[in-house]
């Protein structure tokens, strides 16, 4: 099946707010951004600098792929894990809810609009599968 654009859920913009945050902080180009994001598995570049633009100024683009999300982590210098997050909730609305010790999370569909109470209500459920009797 062939990937297609596609828009962020309505209202997200995590991983486009990521890439201009690391952009502007690393002071590159879109296409010296680009030829950083080389996967580390594969040694392969894996992100256009069309695509970067596209990303950042708010346009649709193709869902980035596992390969992508790699490549994206090490030519920003951040954890792949926050670009996953940001990728996730963006395009899939998922967001992270991490336990009150920050050792577990779980990823939840619209989390963010659970009141506090509810997001802590969620943690105690997450923690309460895990606990040993």
């Amino acid at each position: 099946m062939a990937a297609q654009d596609r828009s962020p859920v309505a209202g997200r913009s995590q991983l486009r707010d990521l890439v201009r945050e690391r952009k502007a902080a690393l002071g590159l180009s879109y296409d010296r951004l680009a030829a950083r994001c080389v996967d580390p598995e594969s040694g392969e570049q894996t992100i256009k600098s069309s695509w970067l633009h596209r990303l950042a100024t708010n346009l649709a683009v193709q869902i980035p792929d596992y390969a992508m999300l790699r490549g994206l982590a090490a030519g920003l210098d951040v954890p792949l894990g926050r670009i996953q997050d940001a990728a996730g909730a963006e395009f899939f609305g998922m967001d992270v809810v991490w336990s009150a010790s920050g050792e577990a999370r779980a990823l939840v569909e619209g989390a963010d609009k659970l009141t506090p109470t509810q997001r802590e209500q969620l943690q105690r459920l997450i923690e309460s599968f895990t606990r040993q009797e």
